[in-house]
Formats: structure tokens, C-alpha cells, sequence
């Protein structure tokens, strides 16, 4: 039995999967509150001892930096030993590997019925795969072919720099700088960032924030608040916050894009994209991402796909066991 995991702040989700020839066939899937366990090794006994497995191999998606065999997850205060859990499973060795990366090598194995195809393109064989996410963060990646498998590609390039396209932009990066000495991709998209979009949009407008909104972002995710209101054409800046953050999305997926040559295809996974899939697909996302000048005609052929599946980390955590960490 393979043991997957993907830990982030929030929830650690840990599955176990069986191989059968070439796939993947998940047998239990169960999301525990990361707060209420002081280490992952805490949480994968708790596991264990609730659901009794023979564990063959094991790899874990962490939200984090990876650096020799370790991590530190700084706002659970976790540190993360793979050589402690191998000893914890009795096993030689198990997989640790970025949260974006363990996305990247779930996107290999997705079904049709899980992902949404925004632009068709013509998917090169073998050539690197962009992989971006947005969420509570902007996780940036992608997979690059070695002669055998695809390997994921860390990166940390949600954290480069804004560069605004046009006039609004430019006001909305001098508006940021208000706030922030530096103004990275993550300000703007993220959760975080769309509640910077909607404070830059509501103080150039001219419509107050109406009472009902007030309380839905006290009492909820105010960032879901927004998107919700932009979605249904209830509150005129919310719509507005929409717009811009869907093409700010699909600017930066064609900048990763870009810097990847990423000819086998493109991927937007994250929690956001689904929920604003409609918005997604109405087009100013895949117009903003082929707008690279001369290089436009280069993206029009990359395929763009939105993952609906939410557990695809887990996936390519289990796939890394098997396919990747087993080589090691």
C-alpha cells in the first residue's frame, strides 16, 4: 500500500493508494485538522493506528521549501524529517517534495472528467508542462522531461515582481506600494490579493460598500465574499475585482508559460479557479495570457487546462512513491 500526504497549514490530507498496472486506485482518503497534531509523524500514527496498512512506499506534498530531506511548515511550526517518518513507516526512504510539485505530478494522471480545457492548443510530446496555483498563495512550477519520466520543476515565482500591462495597473502597483515596500505576483493573485483588488477598485469608485457585503466579509472568507458578489452581478466593484483578477491570472500563467516553454500544455490548479470557473472561461483569461507580443502565436497552441480535481497533490504525492522516489 502507498501512503500519500498532502500537508498544508490548514488540513493534512493522507490517502492510501494501490498499485494495479499503471494506476493509481485510491482505497482511503482522510483529511485531519493540522493544529490538532504537534508533527506530521503524530498525524501519520494517528492514521495507522485508526486504519492498519502495510505501507510500501510513501511520499508527502508539504507546503514549504524541501532542503535535504527536510521542512519547516511555519505557521503549524512543524518541522518536517523524512529520514523520522522512513523510521516511524520502516521504510529505506520517503518522498518530501514541494506541495506545487506533488500538484505538477498529479496533473499526469488526470481523467478527463477532472480537468477543463480553456484552449485547445497542439501538446508537444515530452516538452516541459507549466503548473500554476492559485490559493491562499501562488504556487509556480512545472515538469520537465528526462529521457524516462517527467520531473517537476520547484519554483517560487509567484513571489517575482508585479509588472503592470497598462495605466490601471500601473495605479494599481502604485497603490500597493502604499502598503508594501515590494509588490510581488501573490499580492494580487491569491485569496490574500483579491481583497488587495477589491481595496484598490472600492477607492476608485464611486459606489459604496453595500451593508449585506460588509457582513459577509466580517463573518466569512472575505475574499469567497468578493468573488461570490463579482460572480453573481450583485455589487458593481466586485465585478470589477473579478475582471481584473482574472486577467492579472491569466497574464502571469503566460509569463510562467514564457519562461518555461511550455509547449506540452499549461495547468491552473489551486482552490480559486474552479470556483470562479465560469468567469475562467468567458475569455479574458486566455487573452491576457496569449498578449505576449511576438510570442502570441506560440501561446495560442500551448493547451490550457483548469484541474478540477482538489486532491490532485495527493495523487502526485503517490505517484512520486511509486514512479520517482522509488528510483532514488
Amino acid at each position: 500500500m502507498i501512503l500519500a500526504g498532502d500537508i498544508g497549514g490548514t488540513k493534512t490530507n493522507l490517502a492510501y493508494f494501490s498499485v494495479e498496472g499503471d494506476r493509481l486506485v485510491p482505497s482511503l482518503m482522510i483529511s485531519y485538522q493540522s493544529h490538532k497534531f504537534s508533527s506530521l509523524n503524530e498525524a501519520v500514527r494517528e492514521l495507522l493506528r485508526e486504519h492498519p496498512a502495510r505501507i510500501t512506499g510513501a511520499a508527502f506534498g508539504i507546503a514549504g521549501p524541501i532542503v535535504d530531506g527536510r521542512s519547516k511548515l511555519t505557521n503549524l511550526g512543524w518541522d518536517v524529517d523524512g529520514r523520522d517518518i522512513a523510521a516511524d513507516l520502516k521504510l529505506q526512504s520517503v518522498g518530501l517534495l514541494n506541495d506545487l510539485e506533488a500538484t505538477a505530478y498529479g496533473t499526469l494522471r488526470l481523467a478527463e472528467g477532472e480537468k477543463v480545457t480553456l484552449q485547445k492548443g497542439v501538446a508537444q510530446p515530452y516538452r516541459a508542462i507549466a503548473v500554476i496555483a492559485a490559493g491562499t498563495g501562488l504556487g509556480e512550477g512545472g515538469l520537465v522531461w528526462d529521457g524516462v519520466h517527467y520531473r517537476a520543476v520547484p519554483s517560487e515565482g509567484g513571489h517575482t515582481d508585479f509588472a503592470p500591462r497598462n495605466d490601471l495597473e500601473i495605479e494599481l502597483l502604485q497603490f500597493l506600494l502604499t502598503k508594501y515596500k515590494r509588490v510581488s505576483y501573490e499580492r494580487i493573485v491569491a485569496g490574500p490579493g483579491m481583497l488587495n483588488l477589491y481595496e484598490f477598485c472600492r477607492r476608485r469608485s464611486s459606489f459604496p460598500e453595500p451593508g449585506w457585503l460588509t457582513e459577509k466579509m466580517k463573518t466569512g472568507d472575505p475574499a469567497a465574499a468578493i468573488s461570490q458578489a463579482g460572480l453573481e452581478g450583485s455589487d458593481q466593484v466586485c465585478m470589477q475585482v473579478l475582471d481584473l483578477f482574472v486577467s492579472l491570472y491569466g497574464a502571469e500563467a503566460g509569463n510562467l508559460a514564457l519562461k518555461l516553454l511550455a509547449t506540452g500544455g499549461v495547468f491552473i490548479g489551486g482552490g480559486i479557479a474552479p470556483k470562479i470557473l465560469t468567469k475562467i472561461q468567458q475569455g479574458s483569461f486566455v487573452d491576457s495570457f496569449v498578449q505576449k507580443g511576438r510570442y502570441q502565436s506560440l501561446l495560442e497552441n500551448m493547451p490550457i487546462h483548469v484541474v478540477l480535481n482538489d486532491r490532485t497533490a495527493l495523487v502526485g504525492a503517490a505517484h512520486y512513491a511509486v514512479v520517482m522516489n522509488a528510483e532514488s
